[in-house]
């Protein structure tokens, strides 16, 4: 068993045939209790929300509950990852990592300096491509992309699978977007008023971003404008552990304009990439995975689609959804 637990493989439909075969006892009562409970310890969605369980040991950390210790040479090898990952891959990311944000501070503030215009626009581009990729080098990021002739264009909305803060950066790694979100303070802030500055990224005060209607206004009035980045959107709204996709939120599918859908699927054998934001903050996060031996990912561009005249929002938003589950190999939920 993978799980928490150890389930019977035998359909509920044919435990209830056994039991009815005998005459009834008090005690049959009991699997309806262990049908229920194995419900509310390990349902389908609460497990959604923490880290996917490897049949086998990465190297990493104890990624098997039924394995604590293995042997002696495994041991020794651990060690030695420790002391690899900590002591030589660790100072060396963590310089590209602020080499990468530095450059991504001061270059976006020196080019939104410029006039708009189309210098302004291929400069904020280059940045953001550039720092980037220093970034996604800083992770020993291994990213493979498919399909690059259905890659987002301007004026379009971009919607992905959503695992962990730096799949925006995964993504920005092969074509820049126009992000959207909410403010932040701390260092994701001065991030944000720098880049917005270069880059027409919607950013919302936490008091708009409860207004549905001026979230939506906002939004359209940016995919009206083509010459404008299409807009990186994840209507899941919070990090899955990249073994599903959940309900998409339907205010991305209200907009109008081409939806240009994006299936992300990372290998957790080399580094799990998934923010459980519940048990770790975005520092100890960072730290995770800038210890982990690699992220690695793919990355499937999949075609346009854009809403049908007997859709409504939510079964379009519905559409999209299976499409990126299929194609990444992911578990469709509608929770």
């Amino acid at each position: 068993s993978q799980g928490i637990i150890e389930r019977d493989e035998t359909p509920m439909e044919k435990e209830i045939a056994l039991l009815h075969r005998a005459d009834f006892e008090f005690s049959h009562i009991f699997y309806f209790c262990r049908k229920g409970f194995e419900a509310i310890v390990e349902d389908e969605v609460t497990q959604r929300f923490s880290s996917e369980e490897l049949l086998s040991w990465n190297l990493l950390t104890r990624t098997n509950v039924n394995f604590h210790y293995i042997s002696l040479r495994l041991t020794v090898v651990w060690v030695i990852g420790v002391i690899v990952r900590y002591c030589f891959l660790l100072p060396l990311r963590f310089t590209l990592a602020a080499i990468g944000i530095t450059s991504m501070i001061v270059g976006t503030t020196v080019v939104g300096q410029l006039p708009n215009g189309s210098v302004k626009n291929y400069l904020s581009e280059v940045v953001h491509l550039t720092c980037s990729r220093i970034i996604v080098r800083a992770l020993s990021g291994t990213i493979r992309y498919h399909n690059k002739e259905n890659r987002p264009q301007k004026g379009g909305i971009c919607v992905a699978n959503h695992t962990s803060p730096i799949d925006a950066i995964i993504l920005t790694n092969d074509g820049c977007y126009a992000m959207v979100g909410q403010v932040h303070g701390g260092l994701m802030g001065v991030i944000q008023r720098a880049t917005v500055k270069a880059c027409p990224h919607v950013w919302f005060e936490r008091s708009e971003i409860k207004d549905r209607h001026l979230v939506t206004k906002r939004l359209r009035e940016h995919v009206a404008d083509k010459s404008k980045l299409p807009i990186l959107i994840f209507p899941e709204g919070t990090c899955i552990n990249n073994t599903s996709v959940m309900m998409f939120k339907k205010g991305s599918f209200e907009i109008g304009g081409t939806i240009y859908p994006v299936a992300i699927k990372y290998d957790p054998q080399f580094g799990d990439a998934f923010w459980n934001s519940s048990k770790y903050n975005i520092v100890s996060y960072l730290l995770r995975i800038m210890t982990s031996w690699a992220i690695v990912c793919n990355v499937w561009y999949l075609p346009p689609m854009v809403r049908k005249e007997d859709e409504d929002a939510v079964q379009f938003a519905n559409r999209v959804r299976s499409a990126i589950a299929r194609q990444g190999g992911l578990t469709e939920l509608p929770w």
